[in-house]
């Protein structure tokens, strides 16, 4: 464990929720990073909700008080190599997990996720909580 995180949607998901176990790893955490990923998953989740406004400004509120990593070049040959490897494996996972397993990789950072199929992924640090 490097204490240097990057949270899944899920995990966000069960901070939005309040769930305890999950606050209190966090609040070992060296450092916790948001892939520009997830905002968009949770933004794609308030759309199709009751609560439009008011989940959008959860969202904003919690992407101003994390660090929110963007995509990049890097992380774009990261995405094409993990893509490639998972694909001679038979393995495909969906698209935007393998862009936030480029974006952990590029920065050396640990995935925090609920979602087993992070583990197919070759040299990707991995927690799952």
């Amino acid at each position: 464990m490097n204490g240097k995180y990057l949270l899944d949607t899920n995990i966000i998901i069960s901070i939005f929720a309040k769930d305890p176990q999950i606050h209190n790893r966090l609040a070992n955490a060296e450092e916790v990073f948001v892939p520009c990923i997830a905002i968009g998953e949770l933004c794609f989740g308030a759309y199709k909700s009751l609560k439009i406004e008011e989940n959008l400004a959860r969202i904003d509120e919690f992407a101003l008080s994390n660090t929110v990593l963007p995509c990049d070049i890097e992380t774009a040959k990261k995405y094409g190599d993990i893509k490639n490897r998972l694909k001679e494996k038979g393995q495909p996972i969906p698209e935007n997990d393998i862009w936030i397993a480029a974006i952990a990789q590029q920065y050396a950072l640990t995935v925090v996720t609920k979602d087993l199929h992070f583990e197919s992924i070759e040299d990707l640090k991995i927690e799952l909580w």
